[in-house]
């Protein structure tokens, strides 16, 4: 079983939804035979290529209710074991983090790029690392096991940028409109980063459609998913 993981490292449900798929793979029995790839999107693909401390920008585009939303996420955020300090947090334009975590899937594996993808995450909410700075980005990389040397390289150029670009674009194209987005065997998308047990549900119900009949297109994954259309746009 492929799951296609599309994510933001600037997206906070994104940290979850990682957490809460993760140990709901774990419980899995198949879980061996399951490739999860993390694809790249963007929340704010404008967004200015400078750091920027996380309250400005909220407070900025909702106002004084960006207090609560941080403090909802940070309650939710405890639940799992995860820490989100918003106020060491420093947002930047994602699209470098997006194309490293391109490099790796390709040069080391799936799952050198889902450590990395996780230490990125748990470094941007809970340790302040800037997304965009390169040399951050490369210590990150040394820390799940990489060596520096090629990644620092590959982050003093410029590739992989259009592809990174086009698998945003295909994403969109796919109907991923929100992160996180877990497309299954790039049939069946469940979005939002639902509770462990609803992760398990699909797990077991998306392994049993690819061993029988599959579902009729628009069938709900499971209880509690939000679906949108994984193929058929363009």
């Amino acid at each position: 079983m492929k799951v296609e993981i599309y994510s933001d490292i600037a997206c906070p449900w994104c940290h979850v939804g990682k957490n809460r798929f993760e140990r709901a793979l774990a419980a899995f029995p198949g879980a061996e035979g399951v490739e999860v790839v993390y694809r790249p999107f963007q929340l704010d693909p404008g967004a200015p290529e400078k750091p920027l401390p996380h309250r400005e920008v909220l407070a900025e585009k909702y106002g004084p209710q960006s207090v609560a939303m941080d403090d909802r996420i940070t309650a939710i955020g405890e639940a799992e074991g995860l820490t989100f300090d918003f106020d060491t947090v420093v947002e930047n334009n994602s699209l470098l983090a997006h194309r490293l975590l391109r490099f790796v899937l390709g040069a080391y594996g799936p799952a050198a790029q889902a450590r990395l993808k996780g230490r990125l995450l748990e470094a941007h909410f809970g340790e302040g690392l800037d997304i965009g700075d390169a040399g951050q980005l490369a210590d990150a990389a040394v820390t799940v096991g990489l060596e520096r040397e090629p990644v620092a390289a590959f982050l003093g150029g410029d590739d992989l940028r259009d592809e990174v670009l086009a698998e945003i674009d295909e994403g969109r194209r796919r109907g991923v409109t929100a992160v996180p987005t877990f497309v299954f065997e790039g049939q069946w998308a469940v979005q939002g980063g639902q509770d462990t047990e609803t992760f398990l549900r699909v797990l077991e119900q998306v392994a049993e459609a690819t061993g029988a009949a599959a579902p009729e297109a628009g069938e709900s994954c499971a209880d509690g998913a939000c679906e949108v259309p994984a193929t058929g746009r363009g």
